[in-house]
């Protein structure tokens, strides 16, 4: 029998029709699919994250892994330097306390002690007199009010190394400019080795770092100023208070709580200072400006020292433990 050429025809027809509808639903369901995946996903992933005991976790490892890699291991690693004797080159072996021993009889690390308390607190008075006292300037209103605020910050914003080298100029025995205007006012004979002088090498040194720490109490102390509201101001005039009752009743108490975070973190920063000293005397002359920081680098790294080294670095921790045990002591006061 011969078969129908046309009913062949449409049969074909009909079978093509139907593989292109099925490979057409396919190519629409593949990315539909996909899609689903990918929303499936991303609702686990919010999920997780909309869960606070997760998120909380996520939020604070990397100040976790920060704290750990830069803050805790280097401290551990330090207190186990300090009860060694390890020296550059040469492994260490266990000696307990005996460089702490060795530290407390030497006379320049009682000379650094003493240095790093007198640093510490003349350098910090000096920058509370004058940041507040220039604070309260930059609080009235003035032509060109914001260009000086700004001004104000240029020390603070320079790289420290950089300004203090500029100093070091200042404070040449044969190019000072301080020596220069001494002597041109007729006040010095002839220049001050202001380097070179065990006493004014020190009185240098803390001009330079309350001259770097002013602005810093300004501009942090000017924040709190304006904080304060006019009207108590007013009622003050009203009741025929003058500057100094208004300042002392007024003002000192109302900046008191910004005055205090500012003054313990001074506190800190200063007693571990280390980048002034050492590019302009390098703890001399004599070993009279050292402080921890610079005498513990000195021993550790330029003598190879390593075990002293750390052990005099740690006697710095004991003193900034209390400071800021203070410090979160009056926060949570506040709070």
């Amino acid at each position: 029998m011969k078969p129908n050429v046309k009913s062949v025809e449409n049969q074909v027809e009909q079978v093509s029709d139907y593989a292109d509808s099925k490979l057409t639903s396919v190519e629409y369901v593949g990315p539909a699919v996909k899609e689903m995946g990918e929303k499936k996903r991303g609702k686990l992933k919010s999920g997780y994250l909309e869960r606070e005991n997760i998120l909380a976790y996520v939020l604070v490892a990397p100040a976790v892994i920060i704290l750990v890699l830069f803050i805790a291991y280097p401290f551990v690693l330090g207190v186990w330097l300090s009860l060694t004797d390890k020296t550059v080159g040469h492994e260490g072996h266990f000696v307990g306390l005996q460089n702490f021993r060795n530290i407390l009889k030497s006379q320049i690390f009682l000379q650094t002690v003493q240095n790093t308390f007198v640093y510490t607190g003349v350098a910090t008075v000096l920058k509370l007199v004058f940041g507040l006292a220039l604070a309260l300037v930059l609080n009235r209103h003035f032509k060109f009010k914001r260009l000086v605020r700004a001004s104000m910050l240029l020390p603070w914003i320079i790289p420290t190394v950089l300004s203090t080298l500029a100093w070091l100029w200042m404070f040449d025995a044969t190019f000072s400019v301080f020596n220069w205007i001494l002597v041109h006012l007729g006040i010095l004979k002839r220049g001050l080795v202001w380097l070179g002088d065990p006493h004014l090498a020190m009185v240098s040194v803390i001009i330079v770092n309350a001259w770097r720490g002013i602005p810093f109490f300004a501009i942090s102390l000017l924040a709190g100023l304006q904080t304060i509201s006019p009207d108590l101001y007013e009622a003050a005039d009203i009741d025929g208070a003058g500057s100094f009752a208004k300042f002392w009743h007024i003002t000192l108490p109302m900046l008191m709580p910004v005055l205090l975070v500012v003054l313990i973190f001074s506190v800190i920063v200063t007693f571990a200072d280390f980048q002034v000293v050492y590019v302009l005397t390098r703890g001399g002359p004599s070993n009279s400006t050292h402080l921890f920081a610079t005498l513990a680098y000195q021993v550790a790294l330029a003598s190879g020292r390593l075990g002293e080294g750390a052990a005099i670095s740690l006697f710095m921790f004991p003193f900034l433990l209390l400071v800021i045990i203070v410090q979160l002591w009056y926060i949570r006061r506040e709070q």
